[in-house]
């Protein structure tokens, strides 16, 4: 059976109306109509929040990063384990060392009380890591929303896409790359180690029986290798201790994290191998060297980092509470 061109003309329509690009493009301003205060509510808890505990800035920004990664920006990381899943929030990667998900739910409850059913947990964890940001650096910037919330949440999935600290710079690279970043933008957003705190086992290998030889990594500095030792004893049970990733401003988003490396006191392997080539300790140095231009590339990299795999339109759905899907 044929069709005549204006039956043609109307199937061609249907279909750019079910699949129009609006529908996959996230918006500046998304809820200023259905609900119009939803980043002022978001922006207030993080406010509160960090007033109590400054090192939730950082945090949240890692818990951003934490979902982006997997499955893209989806919220699937405030998903509970249940009796038949391990989710992605119980995976090594992620127990115990995230933290902010009470900040999360804080900001849902008010949103569920005056925009019921409107504002995804992924758009409040956006929301949550840029006023983080403002709030340790001194930067605002604008956020596009208008994401779903993900129905799927798996520990393994974590474990396979969330880059480790052990890695060095190529394989650092290669994973930035498989979602989308450039390296210039990873040595960018690794920045955010410049706030923050680290639990001893993500690093006592560098300490201790580095590259299993059973000895310190001869490319961390003496001094600050003997400090670390002092903090985290080698062979210790304790899963509590840890160190300020920038023990000199631990709660401000700075470029000292940059100054650091190049002091050879980078904290992660993944971090001191930011300076394995000229040409990205020429990019260290220019971040080192130039807060303001850090800044603007920081946020820049932030916002595309929260588009990674974002659900929109009919996709997903927006979750009555952020730990369980509907």
């Amino acid at each position: 059976m044929s069709l005549r061109s204006g039956d043609m003309l109307i199937v061609l329509l249907v279909c750019l109306c079910l699949f129009s690009p609006l529908d996959a493009q996230l918006q500046v301003g998304f809820y200023k109509k259905s609900c119009p205060n939803a980043e002022l509510i978001v922006r207030d808890e993080v406010r509160k929040a960090i007033i109590k505990n400054g090192g939730l800035a950082a945090g949240l920004v890692r818990l951003h990063f934490h979902d982006a990664f997997v499955r893209g920006a989806d919220g699937s990381v405030l998903i509970d384990s249940t009796a038949n899943n391990s989710a992605e929030k119980s995976a090594p990667p992620n127990n115990p060392s995230l933290r902010g998900f009470e900040v999360i739910d804080s900001a849902k409850k008010r949103l569920e009380s005056v925009c019921k059913g409107t504002v995804s947990c992924a758009d409040i964890l956006a929301f949550a890591a840029r006023d983080s940001v403002r709030f340790s650096m001194g930067l605002p910037y604008s956020v596009p929303s208008g994401r779903r919330d993900g129905r799927v949440s798996l520990a393994s999935e974590a474990l396979s896409n969330l880059p480790p600290p052990t890695l060095n710079l190529n394989q650092l690279t290669q994973n930035f790359a498989s979602k989308g970043l450039t390296q210039d933008e990873m040595i960018t957003l690794s920045g955010a180690h410049s706030i923050g705190r680290s639990h001893c086992n993500a690093f006592t290998n560098r300490l201790y029986n580095f590259n299993s030889t059973g000895r310190q990594d001869p490319g961390l500095d003496p001094t600050y290798a003997a400090q670390l030792k002092r903090s985290c004893p080698n062979n210790s049970s304790s899963a509590n201790l840890v160190v300020p990733l920038d023990p000199i401003s631990p709660t401000t988003l700075d470029t000292n994290f940059y100054n650091l490396i190049l002091a050879k006191r980078g904290l992660f392997t993944s971090d001191q191998s930011l300076i394995s080539t000229p040409a990205t300790a020429a990019k260290v140095k220019a971040n080192a060297n130039n807060a303001n231009v850090f800044k603007q590339k920081f946020s820049a990299a932030m916002v595309k980092m929260g588009k990674i795999g974002v659900l929109t339109g009919k996709q997903g759905e927006i979750r009555s509470v952020c730990n369980k899907i509907n």
